[in-house]
Parts: structure tokens; C-alpha cells; sequence
């Protein structure tokens, strides 16, 4: 625990939110990729972001879902303060690289170059910095600067429109909340989010029911199904919801963890999959359960039928899910995923599922039931910007066909 990175999160909002708007295709800004991103690279320890959140009333509660502390730069009338939120971001790193000297990453989220000599600065003063900004609106000159640079766009969990499907983005000009997602297609994105979450809760379900009996404890109850069937419960409720509940809808989304969206699996596939990619050496199981705690507070192998995270490992390695090795010490296995394949294999794994659906499935949870036979899989990973960039490539390789369906208003798959 003493070896592991602290980090310090320093958010220039007003930088990422219109980058992302004006760039990739008018979608809201969302810290939950940022936060999965540096979860696997050391222990988050102040998060804070700086704007004038009178522009962005509809960002605030997503920033606090993530612990984001919001430091109000207010813009006074009659008066320039162009710089002032940039100053006071400035002043408060160098102040915490002098007081806090636990502190041993500093993440900078902006793509401004005018970051440039604070970089440079805090390199000097023995920190590594990791910068993090919206690829079509950072300056060229920064990522150089930093020790390593995350382009927003490229992270797992943003799912880009594509260029036939991408939102007029709103002016430079107008930072106003006209510029949010109007009701009507504030609406239009919840619904199908809910839709999401009922497939996810589902897909759980019945891979658990699908799954060999593992034995883990002395009473049958003790199963891993046990959790995953309450989790399921409130599916069906988001899925028929009425145009006039979305409120509803929202608070329940509000009071839900970001990670209850993904079977388990997925999310320690994906989390392992993070990990091999930051770092140089193995994977074990204890830095794999620190990390899944990172994202997750209130993550428990036991919530799922588990008396230690071993078994809980050892039942994913019966599954093919992960793989185990001998560790450096004993019961600390080394832990990493199967090999994943080319984009050819990928591309039969789309036609598989397709297949099992009766020959046909709409886009929007096609991914889940991939995902339900593949847990790591990423489109990202193959080098694809989306989920629907990488069907489209499956529909020119001949493996599968992309038509829209006007009545299920979504791409519907067919093979």
C-alpha cells in the first residue's frame, strides 16, 4: 500500500465540457471514464474542478456523484476574468505540491497549452504528471510536457456518435444552459440508458443461471446468483417507463453507483484489461481488488456468494473469463485475461451473437450480450472510436448486415 501512486485531480471544466461539445459531436462531458482511467493507475486523493458553474447546472451533479469538489470562479459583470479559474488552478497545485509531499502524481484535465509551464514546473519538483484533454482541442505542445497524456475521446466508456449520427455543436460563444441537451432529447438519451441497465441486470442474471455450481461455502443458499438477483429486480422498471417519470428515472440513477450498470465480470475484465495496459509487470489478485475498491467502495466478494476474492477469481478462471498464475507470494496469484484475437475473431463474435439472437438484434444492447460472451472485449482495444464504428467495419467484412430501423429507432444487426 505505501508503494502505490497518491494522486491529485485538477480539472480546467470549462476546457473539457465545450472540447467535448464542439468536437466530438455535441455529447455531454462525463468523469466516469477519467475516474475508471486513473482508478488503475495509483489512489485518487483530491479531486477538484474549476469553472463558473452557473454554466453548467447540469454538470454539477455528475461531478458530485464523483466526489469532484467544485471550486466557484464566478465571472463578474463588467469585468475580464478570462484567466481567473486557469490562475486559481495554477496557484492551488503549486500551493499542494509544497504542503502535500505524499502526494506523488498530479493529473492536469485540460488541453490548454498555457498548462505548459506548470507542467514543467511540478516535473521539477519530482512529480509525474498525467494530462488529460479532449483530442481535437488540445494543443499540441502539452502532451508533450506531460510524463503521459490520455486523450478523453480514446477511453473506455465514451462512446463517440458517429459522424452521421453527431449533434450540431453549440458556438464558442454561447456558454449559456441553452447550450445543455434540451428536455426532449435529454429524454431521448435517458430512455435508452434505462434500457441499457434493464439489458445489463439481465444479461447477470442469466449468465449466472447458466453458470457450473461452485463450491464455496457449507449452505447451498451461498450461491454467486444471490446478489446478482436482486440487482435484476428493479430492471423491468426503467424499461416501460413513461415519458412523465424520467425524473424519477434520473434520481434513481443519481442514487446508483456508476459500476451496477455491468455484470461483475465485465467489470473485473475490464479492470484487469486497465491494469495490463498501465503497467509493465503482472497483475496480481491483491492489486486487482485494490483497484476494483478504487472504482467501487462497496465491492465485496461476499455480496456474490464469495467467502475470499481467490474463489471468487478461481470461478471466472473455471468460466474462461481470466487466467490465473503462481503469484510472487502465496495466495497472491498473478491474474490476466485470455488472448482477445484479431479484429477477424471479433468480427465472428459479432456474427455469433448475432446468430443466437434469432439472426437479428438492435445496436443499442448488442454490446452487452457481446460482452456476456466475451467480458474484455473492447472495440476500443481494436482500435475502433465506438461500438457502432466497429459494426459498421463488421458490415464491409461481410460479417453481419447494419440497416436503420425507423420503428425500433436504433441500427438493427442481422447475420
Amino acid at each position: 500500500m505505501d508503494l502505490e501512486e497518491r494522486l491529485a485531480v485538477f480539472i480546467d471544466y470549462e476546457n473539457l465540457a465545450l472540447g467535448a461539445r464542439e468536437h466530438l459531436g455535441g455529447m455531454q462531458f462525463d468523469f466516469g471514464p477519467i475516474a475508471d482511467a486513473l482508478a488503475v493507475r495509483g489512489r485518487v486523493v483530491a479531486r477538484r474542478a474549476y469553472a463558473d458553474w452557473s454554466y453548467f447546472d447540469e454538470d454539477r451533479r455528475m461531478l458530485t456523484r464523483h466526489q469532484v469538489e467544485l471550486i466557484e470562479m464566478t465571472q463578474r459583470m463588467g469585468a475580464s476574468r478570462k484567466n481567473a479559474a486557469d490562475i486559481k488552478m495554477v496557484v492551488d497545485a503549486i500551493e499542494m505540491a509544497f504542503e502535500r509531499d505524499y502526494i506523488s502524481t498530479f493529473v492536469m484535465c485540460t488541453g490548454d497549452s498555457d498548462f505548459s509551464p506548470l507542467v514543467h514546473k511540478l516535473r521539477e519538483l519530482n512529480k509525474r504528471v498525467i494530462g488529460v484533454g479532449v483530442e481535437k482541442s488540445t494543443s499540441r505542445l502539452l502532451p508533450a510536457a506531460c510524463d503521459e497524456f490520455l486523450f478523453y475521446d480514446r477511453l473506455e466508456g465514451v462512446e463517440v456518435p458517429d459522424d452521421d449520427q453527431a449533434a450540431p455543436a453549440p458556438k464558442r460563444g454561447t456558454r449559456s444552459r441553452k447550450a445543455a441537451p434540451a428536455p426532449e432529447r435529454a429524454a431521448a438519451q435517458k430512455a435508452p440508458a434505462a434500457s441499457r441497465r434493464a439489458k445489463a441486470a439481465e444479461a447477470v442474471a442469466e449468465a449466472v443461471a447458466e453458470a457450473p455450481a461452485v463450491e464455496i461455502a457449507a449452505e447451498p443458499d451461498s450461491k454467486p446468483a444471490t446478489r446478482r438477483r436482486k440487482k435484476a429486480e428493479p430492471a423491468p422498471a426503467p424499461v416501460d417507463v413513461a415519458p412523465e417519470a424520467e425524473i424519477d428515472t434520473s434520481e434513481q440513477e443519481e442514487e446508483a453507483p456508476a459500476s451496477s450498470d455491468a455484470p461483475m465480470e465485465v467489470r473485473v475484465a475490464q479492470t484487469l484489461a486497465d491494469l495490463q495496459s498501465s503497467t509493465s509487470g503482472a497483475v496480481t489478485a491483491s492489486a486487482l481488488k485494490r483497484t476494483l475498491l478504487r472504482k467501487d467502495p462497496t465491492f465485496s466478494e461476499s455480496d456474490y456468494g464469495f467467502r475470499t476474492f481467490g474463489e471468487f477469481l478461481r470461478f471466472l478462471a473455471d468460466r474462461g473469463f481470466v487466467e490465473l498464475a503462481t503469484g510472487p507470494s502465496a495466495g497472491d496469484p498473478e491474474v490476466s485475461l485470455p488472448e482477445q484475437g484479431d479484429t477477424d475473431a471479433a468480427f465472428v463474435l459479432l456474427r455469433t451473437v448475432v446468430q443466437e439472437s434469432n439472426g437479428s438484434a438492435a445496436l443499442s444492447g448488442l454490446k452487452n450480450a457481446v460482452r456476456k460472451k466475451r467480458p474484455d472485449f473492447s472495440e476500443k482495444a481494436l482500435g475502433f472510436r465506438g461500438f457502432l464504428q466497429f459494426a459498421k467495419a463488421a458490415e464491409t467484412a461481410g460479417a453481419v448486415s447494419l440497416a436503420w430501423d425507423d420503428d425500433a429507432d436504433d441500427y438493427l444487426v442481422t447475420a
